[in-house]
């Protein structure tokens, strides 16, 4: 039986499978390694090809629905992860940092509890190494009607 990387036995233990990931939608890549570090472009809040939030917080969407979509971009950034291949998701050590776009009605000001989706996700998976520094940013707008897109920055480990 093969031991499963820490990273999986978390994402197992919370009944979490990763997804085929969607896109990408333009010319970039989902997730590129370098050095020690993996960056991962924009996730939105995608389930088996759908958006799970649409449009502005808090008229069209909903907090705790946004909240939920926020999780579900680290879900699909592990994704990204995964399938750039070589073994990348398996050398994950933490998360650095964490910039979350929450498409927002005038006046609205609570995008970091929309961003708590993703940050109490990452620290539960991670623990310590699950903290980061973070922007969550209101925008009038994002690509396809989706309430958030998160990119994320992560550290690898030294060694497979």
């Amino acid at each position: 039986m093969k031991v499963l990387a820490p990273i999986r036995k978390k994402l197992e233990a919370l009944q979490i499978v990763l997804p085929s990931i969607t896109g990408p939608f333009g010319a970039y890549v989902p997730a590129k390694a370098i050095g020690n570090l993996v960056y991962v472009s924009g996730q939105l809040p995608m389930i088996d090809g759908k958006l799970i939030a649409i449009g502005q917080v808090p008229s069209r969407c909903p907090m705790d629905i946004a909240k939920v979509a926020a999780r579900q971009c680290v879900i699909n950034a592990l994704a990204a992860i995964a399938a750039s291949g070589e073994g990348i998701l398996d050398r994950l050590h933490g998360v650095l940092r964490v910039g979350a776009f929450i498409s927002s009605d005038d006046g609205f000001t609570q995008q970091p509890a929309v961003a708590n989706g993703a940050s109490e996700l990452l620290i539960e998976l991670f623990g310590d190494d699950g903290k980061h520094v973070r922007a969550a940013v209101g925008v009038n707008t994002l690509p396809l009607d989706a309430s958030v897109e998160i990119e994320f920055i992560f550290l690898l480990a030294d060694h497979a």
